[in-house]
């Protein structure tokens, strides 16, 4: 039996005990992490370069991608250097500071999906009072409120899960350290504590969750009034990227905290984990470029043929 002052460093799950298959988990999480980065960092490039891009949605789009890159730099880097090395520790600080920047920007993220989908509100519902309800100065403040919320409650978690003892060794058994694992290692009654942080979580993820649904309610009622079919098109093609990236958030984190104990497995855990922690911040990007023309325009223009006209123009 260990207790949290004897602790120097936790077990995480591995991905396989076969060193073949050990390198393929490195080879496609390599990939995966690569895709992440090549995607999140044309959009933020793409959108800071071009001042025709500096609206509302664009600017949450942003912090999208950075949310993303951050996300996948906090759990998929560590997968693969322990894959690679054949081993699978993390120090303890190493786990602490892998649980709070997962909890920072998860619920960042989960903020800012809320907030975008106010603004698609907005944008559809309201259009004549769009520049008014969301300048730049509210965009702005708005941001920071959602990183100082994100922040405040990663801290406020990852302070009080490390506050209790943990007396049942330290294997975590999942890819990267998080609050749910991290509780299993306690033994302490003080853990209700934490288990009412995660009630009002819980809780305040819900609220999102109804205005998230709300301003998609409001939104389809709003596009199905549209006379024309290119309208309602248009209004649809801005709406679903990010509906969609929603749904794949939401869905896969429900169902990697609340999944039925008589289903979880190890091999399930892996897959839910990197289903909700990995694939994401890769798709996320191919899923908003592929329905957004003027970012397609955008990304697109330093690997277009240099036209005659622009060649003499430059010449």
């Amino acid at each position: 039996m260990a207790n949290s002052s004897s602790i120097t460093h936790f077990l995480l799950l591995p991905f396989t005990s076969t060193r073949q298959l050990q390198l393929l988990h490195f080879c496609l999480f390599l990939a995966i992490y690569l895709t992440a980065l090549l995607g999140n960092g044309l959009i933020i490039t793409t959108i800071a370069w071009d001042h025709h891009l500096h609206t509302p949605m664009y600017f949450f789009l942003l912090n999208l991608a950075l949310t993303d890159l951050g996300a996948i730099s906090t759990t998929v880097p560590k997968s693969m250097a322990n894959s690679l090395m054949d081993t699978r520790d993390i120090s303890y600080t190493g786990c602490v500071l892998q649980l709070f920047f997962i909890a920072f920007l998860m619920s960042a993220e989960y903020f800012l999906l809320t907030t975008m989908s106010y603004d698609r509100y907005v944008a559809i519902c309201r259009p004549l009072h769009y520049e008014t309800l969301l300048g730049s100065r509210v965009c702005l403040h708005l941001a920071a409120a959602l990183w100082v919320c994100g922040f405040l409650y990663a801290l406020l978690h990852t302070a009080n899960t490390f506050s209790l003892p943990l007396c049942r060794g330290n294997a975590v058994y999942q890819l990267f350290c998080e609050i749910p694992q991290i509780l299993k290692l306690s033994c302490s009654t003080s853990y209700l504590t934490e288990l009412w942080l995660i009630v009002f979580s819980a809780c305040l993820f819900f609220i999102c969750f109804v205005l998230i649904l709300v301003s998609y309610v409001q939104i389809f009622r709003a596009v199905l009034r549209i006379p024309s079919q290119q309208g309602r098109h248009k209004a649809f093609a801005t709406c679903l990227p990010h509906l969609a990236v929603v749904s794949s958030f939401v869905s896969t984190a429900i169902f990697a905290h609340l999944k039925p104990s008589s289903i979880s497995s190890p091999l399930l855990n892996l897959v839910v984990s990197v289903l909700y922690s990995a694939v994401p911040p890769a798709v996320n990007p191919l899923i908003y470029s592929l329905r957004n023309q003027e970012l397609k325009a955008v990304v697109w223009i330093p690997f277009k043929p240099m036209t005659p006209e622009f060649a003499m123009s430059n010449g």
